[in-house]
């Protein structure tokens, strides 16, 4: 057992005696960017006040996209054979996220990964100063052609055992891509994109040829790097947690249970226990239904936990190297002119449209894996979520955080379209700005129920005011993405990803104890706070990750002035000394 992980278990276990006597923690506030210039910066607290000792603090980018270190690109995106792919007219990818700082033996490494399709992830080696001030050693692309490539990585997590757990979000709908006739008829950007990174000229390639090349049973996976001391990388796509649109996995202290969050429209929630600790290959897969206790804010639910079976890795990747279509897993049918589907037949509505479909038989463990979310909504799961985010482990109270970025479309109880084929479990109000929820977990960290903690408060302003056209109050959170939890502290970290919430997003601390939030950063204009992490020792120091990702990328694009501003920034707020507790 790691130290990291000896330490989560151990507070989890005295959860109660840290939450009565959780440590002091407050951040100097930062304003929200009222002028043109605060909206061109980072902006983060100035200090912090721990256990009654100030810290002075700052945002110290160790990268920024496109950075070369020897005979690296920091952020370039590789095709197959290791060439490099244009990226909107650049050689490099402006969209790092998760980030990810791993102490192997002596050295420190860090794991990024760029989210675009194709992707990258890049290792780099930090040399770590006595003050706790890193500076990049090296940098190197990961290879993953042995496993198809990688999609569209978002969030990631670092395992109890020290390795980079990341993600594949939004794969291809494996019905569309078997159906389709012409590329047009999926989405132009990923099949450009995948195209090329196998070689093909999207403008004169046939269907046919790019379902060749591209199987999108390859991609949906949590996946998992393991570093060497060496600073050799380990790829491995973790296919017995399932197929979905991963946000993250977040492994629990006891080695073996993984929450992952699904992002989208019509998602659920997935909870995998492993069949051994460190070892993510093999075990059993369930899904969350919610049951609402009550549709006040943005909503309360009993949780429980639909079996979707046990898989291995070497079953499933089996199937997909033998070419398993979406035909081979199920037999479809229309809907009966009442919405029920015929005899024999279920109904699902995830994946964002309403089915009735029934798995072939001897199919069901595939299905589990392949189309984890069909499957599931099949039998009985809720897959009602919209916009499902970052998930942050509490060891003081034993619970788990999940950001939701909007509470819309089939959360509501007045979606026809996202509800059809459903049991429309979740009937809340909309609300565009988005919440928070905790979940709490028992000993065996299954979550029994899930209350929403926090929410953005919609807001129309005044035409005159420095915040007209942002719809949510700039004094609270916004479509909520990332986030993380400060052991000792009762402290959550919220970052944002907005757009018409906030101008510039920001990333908020917020005392549980108090309910009281700060926001401690800020980002410039179209930007993303993606990649918020608590490291609470690094040898001796501590750091808060945050990756500012596509400045100027995501709205208010006229504004770039010069083209280097858009590069995304890969760094952290700090460093702080390591908490006493």
């Amino acid at each position: 057992m790691t130290l990291r992980s000896f330490l989560l278990a151990a507070t989890a276990l005295s959860g109660s005696v840290l939450a009565a006597h959780a440590g002091d923690l407050a951040f100097a506030p930062v304003a929200a960017p009222a002028d043109d210039a605060a909206k061109r910066q980072v902006s983060v607290s100035a200090s912090a006040t721990m256990d009654g000792t100030e810290i002075a603090l700052a945002y110290h980018p160790f990268f920024r996209s496109g950075d070369k270190v020897g005979d690296a690109m920091f952020g370039q995106i590789l095709d197959a054979t290791g060439k490099p792919v244009s990226q909107d007219g650049t050689d490099y990818s402006n969209s790092p996220d998760f980030t990810s700082l791993l102490p192997v033996g002596g050295k420190l490494f860090s794991i990024t990964h760029f989210e675009t399709v194709p992707a990258a992830m890049y290792l780099s080696e930090l040399k770590q100063d006595a003050d706790g001030t890193l500076t990049p050693v090296s940098t190197k692309p990961i290879d993953f052609s042995k496993v198809g490539g990688l999609w569209d990585p978002c969030a990631g997590s670092v395992t109890p055992w020290n390795t980079h757990l990341g993600s594949e979000e939004y794969p291809q709908d494996a019905r569309l891509m078997e159906t389709a006739a012409a590329p047009a008829d999926i989405d132009d950007d990923e099949v450009t994109g995948m195209a090329r990174y196998f070689g093909l000229d999207p403008a004169t390639m046939t269907m046919d040829e790019y379902r060749a090349a591209v199987n999108p049973y390859r991609y949906g996976f949590p996946t998992e790097i393991a570093v060497s001391e060496a600073g050799e990388p380990t790829v491995t796509k973790q296919h017995a947690m399932g197929r979905v649109s991963v946000e993250l996995a977040n492994v629990m202290p006891d080695q073996k249970t993984a929450y992952i969050t699904d992002d989208g429209t019509n998602v659920g929630i997935f909870r995998f226990v492993a069949d051994k600790e460190a070892d993510l290959t093999a075990g059993q897969l369930f899904a969350a239904k919610w049951v609402q206790t009550s549709d006040e804010g943005a909503g309360n639910a009993t949780l429980e936990w639909i079996d979707l079976g046990h898989a291995d890795n070497a079953t499933i990747q089996a199937a997909i190297d033998k070419g398993t279509k979406f035909s081979d897993i199920f037999e479809t049918a229309d809907f009966n002119a009442d919405g029920s589907c015929p005899e024999g037949f279920l109904s699902s509505n995830a994946e964002g449209r309403p089915e009735c479909l029934k798995v072939k038989p001897g199919m069901e463990v595939i299905a589990s894996r392949l189309e984890t979310r069909r499957y599931a909504s099949m039998l009985g799961a809720t897959t009602e979520f919209r916009k499902m985010e970052g998930s942050a482990y509490n060891p003081d109270k034993n619970s788990l955080y999940i950001a939701m970025s909007e509470v819309s479309k089939g959360m509501t109880d007045a979606d026809e379209k996202a509800d059809k084929g459903g049991r429309n479990d979740i009937r809340l109000a909309k609300n565009a700005c988005g919440a928070v929820y905790e979940l709490a977990l028992d000993q065996s960290y299954v979550a029994g129920t899930m209350t929403a903690l926090v929410a953005g408060k919609p807001m129309e302003y005044a035409a005159d005011s420095p915040f007209a056209g942002q719809t949510c109050d700039i004094d609270g959170i916004a479509n909520p993405d990332n986030i993380t939890y400060i052991p000792g502290y009762s402290t959550l970290i919220i970052g944002e990803d907005t757009t018409e919430g906030h101008q510039n997003d920001a990333i908020w601390a917020m005392d549980l104890g108090k309910g009281a939030l700060t926001r401690i950063a800020t980002t410039p204009y179209g930007a993303e706070a993606t990649s918020v992490d608590w490291y609470p020792n690094i040898n001796g120091h501590a750091y808060m990750v945050a990756v500012v990702q596509h400045p100027y990328g995501e709205s208010d694009e006229d504004k770039l002035a010069e083209p280097a501003d858009a590069r995304g920034y890969v760094g952290y707020i700090g460093p702080f000394p390591q908490p006493s507790r």
